[in-house]
């Protein structure tokens, strides 16, 4: 007798995980995968580094904060949560607004592809690693970051489509990041993905009867995972101080920048599914940011001024810009690009504001 299929909720593994998703593959969409693979500024990427330079990282400077964060993600609180029960409501694909369904349909394959991105990066550093502290840091995220991605891929076949993450890994274009730009964009990845869900999470919680589709419910946990996950990089970081002070304070203003002004342009391409939602794009962007600037004082030694004049200025004028990009061709287009680079200039030139950083970067989550 054959033994059962494992879902992907109760994996231990990501290389468990990936053999559950090749056998369900040939439910899988060519549509779904082909958006997954495109690479463009907006889209989530595969990302590969030094990875010699992550396994000589020595933890000692923050091993009481390390050896708690570990042993929580052991107790694996979440293993078997990410699948189906009877709080998943039955979706009414075929009735969903169109415009609506092919935006959600792009929210859930963008999301599918940035957590298998993290999967795939977590999972070779634990392939190739020797040092125990680190391998087994990587295992434990690349085990959530799968059961993430499966979890999302199981509602995508619900609409017909699904993303083939075994092609995904072996023909996705690959981004070379140094070690230290893998900690500040995945950090940052980790946190605003924590801000992201738990604010519609908690929007939810108030307006039920804006939850337009069952995953809404499993937010929280989802959300607490990426917390912990933004954890072991604030520690990673903090086991070198030169990560965050001279001229490292740039690439982290630059980085903060980048990926607050990507978000807002993303979530304006998505008017049908943040009206379902009960949400307006700006106030959510604020609260994102805000809290993002919050969690972010633990290890950063700067925060961006959100609240500066400039600030909301730069961020329409960089989404009217990129909007632009994607209707204009020719001289058009180009100058829709000066006027996108413009405005990230804009942005990245507001002064930011300084502050002292506590001796232990760990937080629990407060949202």
């Amino acid at each position: 007798m054959n033994a059962p299929v494992k879902h992907t909720s109760d994996i231990t593994d990501a290389e468990e995980s990936l053999a559950v998703q090749q056998a369900q593959s040939v439910t899988d969409s060519d549509s779904a995968t082909e958006l997954a693979m495109q690479n463009t500024l907006l889209t989530p990427r595969f990302y590969t580094t030094d990875f010699d330079e992550l396994d000589a990282i020595d933890v000692s400077p923050v091993r009481e904060d390390w050896d708690n964060l570990i042993a929580q993600m052991v107790s694996d609180p979440n293993k078997g949560h990410f699948k189906k029960n009877e709080d998943w409501d039955t979706v009414d694909w075929e009735g969903m607004e169109p415009e609506l369904k092919k935006e959600f349909i792009d929210f859930l394959v963008s999301s599918c592809t940035a957590e298998f991105s993290g999967c795939v990066l977590y999972k070779e550093m634990k392939r190739r690693g020797s040092n125990e502290d680190i391998t087994q840091l990587f295992q434990l995220m690349a085990r959530d970051e799968a059961r993430h991605a499966g979890f999302i891929n199981d509602a995508l076949r619900e609409a017909g489509v699904a993303v083939n993450l075994g092609f995904l890994t072996q023909k996705k274009k690959y981004t070379y990041f140094r070690p230290k730009f893998i900690y500040y964009a995945t950090y940052l990845s980790e946190k605003i993905g924590y801000a992201r869900y738990i604010t519609i999470f908690r929007h939810l919680q108030e307006h039920p009867e804006h939850r337009f589709h069952p995953i809404f419910k499993w937010f929280e946990e989802w959300c607490n995972d990426e917390f912990s996950h933004g954890e072991a990089f604030a520690l990673l970081m903090k086991t070198d101080p030169k990560l965050t002070s001279g001229i490292n304070v740039y690439w982290i203003k630059f980085f903060l920048t980048a990926v607050y002004s990507t978000m807002y342009v993303r979530d304006h391409q998505r008017p049908a599914f943040h009206k379902a939602l009960g949400v307006d794009p700006d106030w959510y962007a604020h609260e994102v940011f805000t809290k993002t600037s919050a969690l972010t004082k633990q290890i950063f030694p700067i925060t961006l001024d959100i609240e500066h004049p400039r600030w909301q200025r730069g961020l329409e004028r960089m989404q009217k810009a990129n909007a632009d990009m994607a209707e204009a061709k020719g001289l058009k287009k180009v100058v829709a690009q000066v006027r996108a680079v413009a405005a990230f200039v804009s942005l990245i030139t507001i002064p930011v504001k300084k502050h002292a950083t506590p001796a232990s970067v760990r937080m629990e989550p407060a949202y």
